[in-house]
């Protein structure tokens, strides 16, 4: 069987050995035999780690043609597009004829005889994938620390280009000669150097080199947030690719393609004659052509061999959900109450000594929507912290952004300024003339954390933009969801973000839960407050809090029959005092309290000792009340 170095550095040697072997036993199975072998090679322990990750490691330093794995979402899905999965090559010199397989590949090899019998045309389907939106610094460093490949530096790569324009992709791509085999394409003398990450050899985006100005605007990678690093790349799929949806959270590993063959030369006619089938046949504009068939060096492709769905991105948990490892989590779990404890503590210190405000905000961080019955999204708890001392510490509420993002995997804050409501784009859209859909703010991955900043919402009006931004952050709060814009209709997404308001005075924006903040602190220099609080705070401490509340968030939960009566019984009798008291909305909201509680102590049924919790808790966060001046006129 292939050796580790031969299924990672040379994966299409692999499939090339079983193509030929199922050529001479007429086995028809044999892609399917593909996927079992590395799937198969992939559980070995600590196999996946061997793999290089293109989160981690620059371009520059992965062999083409190799196996790489990438953590990505799917920013949209292309059209399908043809390739030859098998053809006849003809030596001109000897006129001996293989039979090659195409699969996994973008380019074929010299001598194709397209009039051959033998030729097999398929279809693959292409997803765009960008990086996981808003992913933690923490999480980035984890997953790249626990990293155990080696690569070296491509040969063909010249630090002097690093910065370049599209321009000089171009160039590029004209002076480069026909691809090799296969076999042969990448032979050279390498030097063996450690990836030193995503630092100063990464690849610009944007930039031209100095004293030149790029022909042609730089290429919007699409990512959903301003700010974003990291590569996008061409996903290309070859089975159950119905089984996918946009917005998935995918590991990816499949065969890097990297070739110059498959930038988009407009201009030259002869440009894609060594692709499998161009798919720029199709395509009917140059912005279309542009988008679709990218520079390789900037979105490389990739062949997806195996794939594992994510339930979350924690690096510090196995990717499968924490129930299916129950043994490896059995200290996570027999530790959650003394953890919760310290959790607490940090975050009452966060929020200036509040407790109740601090367990209210620690049920926010594990609440997830578990399911849906029919519109309505089951296990939301998006929380407004009203009272933040924005007037005598305006920057308390970006320092407590940072320190929560912290905690969670992936996050983001987005400033309410006027400014930011009127000209962000929160919505995707599609754009048919490039035909792909532009990524929006809203366009994240489930349990990502949304951190509002309203306390920066300044007077002003206003404009359609910004009213149709306050409508879809209102359906992302009450009905987790989003509505694509396509034009000429809307098309509706369902989201799973937990949605965190900061305000001085009750928010503009719906809410599962109001909590005003009571400070029992002041301190002089908030900001060194916070910064004190986050530093006496160890790394592993941090690890810990970050297990937890992966973990409480996926446990299972359920509610006996005997617990269900007691609960009725008990909302009947509450009823009879004081009929005004309690309605079935506020029976809803306590039982989602109660269902957190429990969650957030480790345990998966509803104990009536929990409930009497919620209902306690609940009495107190109601009966605190806003002082006047915090008050913002949008009050209901």
């Amino acid at each position: 069987m292939p050796s580790t170095n031969d299924w990672i550095n040379n994966p299409l040697g692999v499939v090339e050995e079983m193509f030929g072997a199922s050529q001479n036993s007429c086995d028809s199975g044999w892609e399917a035999k593909v996927t079992e072998f590395f799937r198969q090679r992939l559980m070995e322990k600590d196999a996946h780690t061997w793999v290089p990750s293109l989160n981690d490691v620059p371009l520059h330093y992965l062999k083409p043609n190799s196996l790489v794995k990438f953590r990505c979402l799917i920013q949209d899905m292309f059209d399908p597009e043809f390739y030859m999965g098998a053809y006849d090559t003809v030596d001109p010199s000897t006129k001996a004829r293989v039979l090659r397989c195409g699969k996994y590949k973008d380019v074929t090899e010299w001598g194709v005889d397209l009039d051959s019998a033998n030729m097999v045309t398929s279809d693959r389907q292409t997803f765009y994938c960008v990086p996981i939106p808003g992913e933690s610094p923490w999480v980035k460093e984890s997953y790249a620390s626990a990293c155990q490949a080696r690569v070296v530096p491509s040969t063909s790569y010249v630090p002097s280009r690093q910065k370049r324009s599209y321009e000089d992709d171009d160039d590029e791509d004209d002076m480069d000669t026909q691809p090799q085999a296969q076999g042969h394409a990448h032979n050279g003398t390498q030097a063996a150097a450690e990836s030193q990450g995503n630092g100063d050899c990464k690849r610009q985006e944007t930039e031209a080199p100095s004293g030149q100005k790029a022909s042609n605007p730089p290429l919007d990678l699409n990512f959903p947030l301003p700010g974003e690093q990291g590569p996008a790349c061409l996903v290309k799929v070859y089975t159950d690719w119905d089984s996918f949806k946009l917005n998935d959270t995918l590991e990816v590993y499949g065969v890097l393609s990297v070739n110059p063959a498959l930038s988009a030369l407009i201009d030259q006619k002869d440009a894609s004659s060594s692709l499998i089938l161009d798919p720029a046949e199709c395509m009917e504009t140059a912005e279309e052509l542009r988008v679709h068939r990218p520079p390789a060096s900037l979105v490389p492709r990739l062949h997806l061999i195996h794939t594992q769905r994510l339930t979350h991105n924690n690096p510090l948990l196995p990717p499968a959900a924490p129930e299916d490892s129950a043994a490896s989590l059995a200290s996570t779990l027999s530790e959650m109450v003394s953890v919760r404890g310290e959790l607490l503590a940090y975050l009452a210190q966060l929020l200036l000594g509040d407790a109740l405000a601090a367990e209210y905000l620690l049920l926010h961080l594990i609440s997830n929507v578990y399911a849906r019955r029919d519109v309505i999204p089951l296990g939301k708890f998006t929380l407004n912290l009203s009272g933040c001392p924005y007037a005598t510490a305006p920057a308390y509420t970006e320092q407590l952004y940072r320190a929560l993002q912290q905690l969670v995997p992936s996050s983001y804050r987005l400033s309410m300024t006027l400014q930011n409501l009127n000209q962000l784009r929160l919505v995707p859209r599609k754009d048919y003339v490039a035909n792909r859909l532009e990524s929006g703010l809203l366009q994240l991955a489930a349990n990502t954390s949304l951190y509002l900043d309203e306390t920066q919402l300044d007077q002003g009006q206003l404009d359609p933009a910004g009213v149709r931004n306050i409508t879809a952050l209102g359906n992302v709060i009450s009905w987790q969801k989003v509505d694509y814009d396509f034009n000429y209709h809307q098309m509706e997404f369902p989201s799973n973000i937990n949605v965190l308001i900061a305000s001085e005075g009750r928010s503009l924006l719906p809410s599962d839960c109001h909590v005003h903040l009571q400070p029992q602190v002041t301190p002089p220099n908030m900001e060194a407050y916070l910064g004190s609080a986050h530093t006496a705070q160890s790394s592993s401490q941090l690890n810990k809090f970050r297990l937890y509340l992966t973990v409480a968030r996926t446990l299972d939960y359920s509610i006996s029959e005997e617990v269900t009566k007691a609960v009725e019984d008990d909302f009947v009798d509450m009823r009879k005092d004081d009929p005004q008291s309690i309605s079935a909305d506020d029976l809803h909201s306590l039982l989602v309290v109660a269902r957190l509680l429990c969650l957030s102590l480790g345990q998966s049924a509803l104990s009536t000792e929990a409930w009497g919790r919620a209902k306690h808790i609940e009495t107190l966060r109601k009966s605190r009340s806003e002082p006047q001046g915090c008050l913002n006129g949008n009050e209901p």
